[in-house]
Parts: structure tokens; sequence; C-alpha cells
């Protein structure tokens, strides 16, 4: 019986796991795989970060709940480190850390900087959705 109980109880977490697993696709930021998903009209979120910032925790925290919907799934992220990857935070125009950029292909169609409230961040989130 214990056993069963463990099984149970094993499969449940296992479960569990699926269900909330991370929607997005993320990576460091690569110019390479940003340029082909860009050609291959992919829907990008960038996002340009510092490990200090306490905005960009915050964003965080609200790009993670999203990430959990299936409208996303095919949201492919780029991280930007705003301390380490200096030519990409160049190549983006981005002045400050926290700034979160949405595409559509090769098409900037958002960007945000120190916003922290999920309805804005779902609005550029779903941008880069549109055709």
């Amino acid at each position: 019986m214990k056993k069963r109980v463990a099984i149970a109880s094993a499969l449940a977490l296992a479960i569990s796991g699926i269900t909330s697993a991370t929607a997005f696709e993320q990576r460091k930021f690569d110019s390479a795989s940003f340029k082909a998903a860009q050609a291959a009209n992919k829907s990008i979120l960038v996002d340009i970060w510092a490990s200090w910032c306490p905005t960009c925790k915050a964003q965080h925290v609200v790009l993670d709940s999203l990430a959990t919907k299936p409208e996303y799934a095919q949201v492919v992220v780029f991280q930007v480190d705003f301390d380490s990857q200096k030519d990409p935070v160049k190549y983006f125009n981005a002045r400050q850390q926290s700034t979160l950029i949405a595409f559509k292909g090769e098409r900037e169609t958002t960007r945000l900087v120190g916003e922290t409230g999920a309805a804005p961040i779902q609005d550029l989130l779903n941008s880069a959705l549109k055709n």
C-alpha cells in the first residue's frame, strides 16, 4: 500500500510539473539566433536586464506568470545582460536595464522601459503575436 501511495504521489508531482512548465522558449541573446528568429517571422521578446535591478526582478515575476499561458508558447525570449552584453544593448538602443522589446519577425512592435505592471507587459507580448 505504501508503494502505491508513493507512486501516486510521484505521478502527481510529475503531472503538476508538466502543467506549470514554462511556455516561453528562453535563451541568452546571440546575434545569429536572433536574426534566425526574425527571418522565421517568430514572435520575439528581448529582455534587457541586470541581476542587481529590482525593476527587472519585478518584470520577471510578471513574465514568469505569463510564461505558463499556452498562448505565449510560441514567443522566443532573448535575454540580454545589461552589464556584460554591451554590443546588443547598443544595438537595441537600450539606455537602461529593465527594457523589454517585442518583435514580430523583423518589425519592432512595442517597447517598455521600467514597466512592471502585468497588463502593459501582457499587451507587449500580445503585440508580438499579431501578424
